[in-house]
């Protein structure tokens, strides 16, 4: 690579169940990178496929080329799991990944590493403004998520689902996927870097012409639940027991608060609350507020367990200035002052000697 040529570039597809889309999609990436300046590889995940889609882009990597991979799972592991195979192999400076359902158009990647590189951005996602899905099912259902997720993550893009993106390998590789968190990636990524380094630009959509979807309006409950999980680990991945511990102890102040009450009626007025339902409500909310405060600190352990045992630290080093080997020395010699005092001294030691 020139110094005038782009990054390196893998483009991630996960594929499952796609045999009438593998040879138009492969043509239409390299259609869409006839022109990027750099060196780039095409890399599809075939997620457990059972209509022949392995053997389909077996071929096409045969006819185009070793820069064509295909990484076959041995099942069904899901769309995040894909993925993030997908990316675990790439070896570009930069990562895309997109659906391989054509609804994506791979013509949009070097308009979006341009953009990317100009804004110094290290994820950029794709916004599907003129959507070629069905109003009821994708549309409004889609409209509704996004800005929910925005709401409670805090990074506000309007296209969430948009499979369409761009990373900065060094980014993406230190956020890892679980069960379906794909649609969250933004989110993922904000753990990791700030919000103003995410960016969003417009891109075609297409209407899918081959195979079926396997997207169905059952998904929404499932992004409320794992919307759950994301608004859980982005703020308390590393201090659960701030999360379990302020509810107990809120369930605990108004149930402490009940017993006094009651205890008062009892003392001093001498009413029978044996049979008052809210004593029960009472004793229910120390015991739950108890459990709360225990799972608070076991939770504690995990945490502390979890980031030791895998080495992993709570924060992320974006750049590092000085480096012992180029500067030859990473200690000030003893008596040594800053460089502005040594300037201004040696500025008067000057002064004085043409006095004299």
């Amino acid at each position: 690579m020139t110094e005038a040529s782009k990054p390196s570039l893998s483009v991630v597809i996960p594929m499952f169940n796609e045999i009438d889309n593998v040879a138009p999609m492969v043509a239409r990436v390299h259609e869409g990178l006839a022109d990027y300046e750099g060196q780039w590889e095409l890399l599809v995940v075939d997620d457990g496929s059972t209509d022949g889609t392995p053997q389909a882009l077996y071929k096409e990597s045969e006819q185009y080329g070793s820069h064509v991979r295909v990484v076959e799972l041995r099942r069904n592991f899901g769309q995040t799991a894909a993925m993030q195979a997908g990316i675990d192999e790439a070896r570009g400076e930069l990562i895309a990944t997109l659906d391989g359902d054509l609804q994506n158009d791979p013509a949009d990647i070097p308009r979006m590493v341009d953009h990317l590189i100009e804004k110094d951005l290290d994820l950029l996602t794709g916004w599907r403004k003129n959507r070629k899905d069905d109003l009821v099912l994708r549309k409004i259902p889609s409209r509704i998520a996004n800005r929910l997720i925005g709401k409670i993550t805090g990074v506000r893009i309007n296209d969430y689902g948009c499979s369409l993106k761009i990373y900065r390998s060094s980014v993406i590789k230190q956020v890892r996927l679980y069960g379906e968190m794909h649609r969250f990636i933004p989110a993922w990524v904000a753990a990791v870097v700030p919000p103003s380094r995410i960016g969003e630009i417009v891109v075609s959509h297409n209407a899918r012409v081959a195979g079926e979807s396997k997207y169905g309006i059952s998904r929404t409950f499932r992004v409320i639940l794992d919307l759950l999980s994301v608004y859980f680990f982005m703020r308390y991945r590393a201090r659960p027991g701030h999360f379990f511990g302020s509810i107990g102890l809120a369930l605990g102040s108004v149930g402490g608060a009940l017993l006094a009450y009651l205890g008062f009626l009892k003392i001093f007025l001498g009413e029978d609350i044996g049979t008052r339902p809210l004593f029960l409500i009472a004793v229910v909310f120390v015991i739950a507020a108890l459990q709360f405060l225990t799972t608070g600190v076991l939770s504690e352990l995990i945490s502390r367990t979890y980031f030791e045992s895998s080495q992993r630290q709570q924060y992320a080093i974006y750049n590092r200035q000085g480096d012992c080997e180029e500067s030859g020395s990473c200690w000030a010699e003893p008596g040594q002052k800053r460089s502005a005092d040594s300037t201004a001294d040696n500025t008067t030691s000057d002064n004085n000697t043409e006095n004299s």
